[in-house]
């Protein structure tokens, strides 16, 4: 008989499989789906992987953080393969992805038209009908380096210049080759859902639900956060580096000083003109409400917006929505039974309203704080009253919602939306997750400032991003203004802080993958000096150092 290994599965079953039986063959298709990679022994690998030794094997199902990277990253693959067959010399560039969805140009953003799309799409089409297999080769470095640079993929070159490994996996299909950070499905065929629009002069490729892998949600209606893409690819390009690979290069040189007080004086340039906006109109709007997701930077944000006023002659003041948490005891619960701090419940809307509207009338308030260790607001025998000169700021995830100022006109708020959206790339056909920035940002000032591990961050951030696609993401566009927190630089300054973090979470964790997925992404970063990062930059507020602390 052949020789068979020992397979555990999860809910600790094991199985005997013959020597050399593939991950996709002993996991099959669950309740949840078919995967679309797997967990092998703690790594994340591709279904076709085939076992010779005992194992713990798990499936990744699209739901999953991780496996919707996969699928998406390998959607961008066959469109790299469907260009390179359709158009052969063009050159294709993966922008930014957004929610479930990914915008590509081709030729330096040239435009291309609904027919080029259209026979894009149908190529995309019959490729997945072959049921091609996607190769994952172990190659030398230097051979994958001779292979880019005869295809004259220059962004590749750069890439892995930045990396000091003898090996690395090259992925082929029909003949063509690619590298794309991480793991791919094993063939064309299981890519069955996608489509493919011309946008804004560009491509636009929408991929499935991630609850569902049969439906594609409609385009997204967000013409302001597209706009602020835009705007933060070309900070981008007057920094001179839209990829990793070019980076790293920019940053070697004086230790990135002039990339790093460009980058910054980019932000400044732009909080200053959102303050002279707010000055325009402020006989009417007197009410600055700033929100964001986690770790977006609205701390720093609004401090610096309050001193960019400050030198247009006004007097702006700081209301923190949390102040006005209810008690304890009146705080809604989620299901699993923990005080919903993101649910706009939990605040007590009334008594934050009634404040709000008595100052912008001329009248005064006493000021409260919020005790977290009491559980209850407590009053704070100080008061306050506006002046002709008075701006309120006020900060709170839930600003761009109205049902938080009800009564409150409109035209009498200033609402401004504070995300980070990184316009940086690996490389020409790899994007890196815009939340990305945020989670590294968190592990960080939770471990610094609230003596939290990575694993335990890690393990509740799936909780915090359900709560911002419920409270914030869909009030987004209600903003008057958005600024983006992102620094081109940061996750090279992040990178040390974050490393050896992610590094002391244990080969059994739950969170394993996650965390084995951020520390691979960052060995492509080399680490930046910390000696020209402002005190008040917003990377500050997360790596240590800030004036504002």
């Amino acid at each position: 008989m052949p020789p068979t290994i020992a397979v555990t599965l999860p809910g600790g079953r094991v199985e005997e499989v013959p020597f050399g039986t593939s991950v996709a063959e002993v996991l099959g298709e669950g309740p949840g789906g078919p995967p679309v990679a797997a967990v092998l022994n703690g790594e994340p690998v591709n279904l076709g992987t085939l076992l010779t030794e005992p194992a713990r094997v798990a499936p990744i199902l699209l739901s999953d953080r991780t496996g919707f990277a996969i699928y998406a990253r390998s959607v961008c693959y066959l469109l790299a393969l469907a260009v390179y067959e359709l158009f052969p010399g063009r050159k294709l560039v993966v922008e930014h992805s957004i929610n479930t969805e990914v915008f590509a140009t081709l030729d330096g953003g040239r435009h291309v038209t609904t027919d080029e799309v259209a026979r894009l799409l149908a190529h995309m089409r019959d490729l997945v009908a072959t049921d091609a297999p996607i190769e994952r080769l172990r190659v030398p470095r230097e051979q994958a380096l001779r292979t880019f640079a005869d295809q004259g993929m220059t962004d590749k070159t750069s890439l892995l210049q930045s990396v000091n490994q003898p090996y690395v996996s090259v992925y082929r299909c029909r003949g063509y080759h690619d590298y794309l950070f991480g793991t791919l499905v094993p063939s064309l065929g299981r890519l069955r859902t996608f489509d493919v629009q011309a946008f804004a002069g560009g491509i636009l490729v929408l991929l499935p639900d991630k609850k569902n892998l049969d439906r594609i949600p409609p385009r997204s209606e967000i013409p302001k956060l597209r706009a602020t893409f835009r705007e933060t690819e070309r900070w981008a390009h007057i920094l001179g580096a839209q990829n990793v690979g070019g980076l790293n290069e920019k940053l070697s040189v004086d230790e990135g000083r002039d990339l790093i007080l460009v980058a910054e004086g980019l932000h400044e340039k732009k909080i200053s003109q959102i303050a002279d906006a707010i000055l325009i109109d402020i006989d009417r709007t007197k009410l600055v409400l700033i929100a964001g997701p986690s770790s977006s930077g609205k701390t720093t944000f609004s401090k610096r917006l309050s001193i960019q006023l400050r030198v247009l002659g006004l007097e702006p003041f700081p209301i923190a929505a949390d102040d006005y948490f209810l008690p304890h005891a009146l705080t809604p619960r989620d299901a699993d039974g923990n005080y919903d701090f993101e649910s706009l419940a939990a605040l007590d809307v009334a008594a934050l309203s009634a404040d709000l509207t008595t100052l912008l009338a001329g009248g005064e308030i006493e000021l409260v704080r919020f005790d977290f260790v009491a559980g209850t607001r407590v009053r704070t025998g100080r008061t306050y009253r506006m002046n002709d000169r008075s701006v309120l700021i006020v900060e709170g995830i839930h600003g761009l919602n109205d049902a938080m100022t009800p009564d409150i006109p409109p035209e009498a708020k200033y609402r401004v939306y504070c995300s980070s959206l990184t316009p940086l790339n690996m490389d020409d056909h790899t994007a890196i997750f815009v939340s990305d920035v945020r989670t590294l940002r968190r592990i960080i000032r939770d471990a610094r400032t609230r003596g939290k591990s990575a694993e335990g961050t890690l393990t509740m951030w799936p909780s915090v991003r359900a709560g911002e696609e419920k409270h914030i993401f869909p009030y987004q566009e209600h903003a008057d203004v958005m600024f983006n927190s992102s620094l081109l630089y940061e996750i090279n300054a992040l990178q040390p802080h974050v490393q050896p973090l992610l590094e002391a979470i244990d080969h059994d964790s739950p969170v394993y993958v996650e965390a084995s997925r951020l520390l691979k992404l960052l060995r492509f970063f080399r680490p930046a000096s910390e000696r020209y990062i402002p005190a008040n930059s917003i990377i500050r507020e997360f790596i240590g150092g800030s004036c504002f602390d």
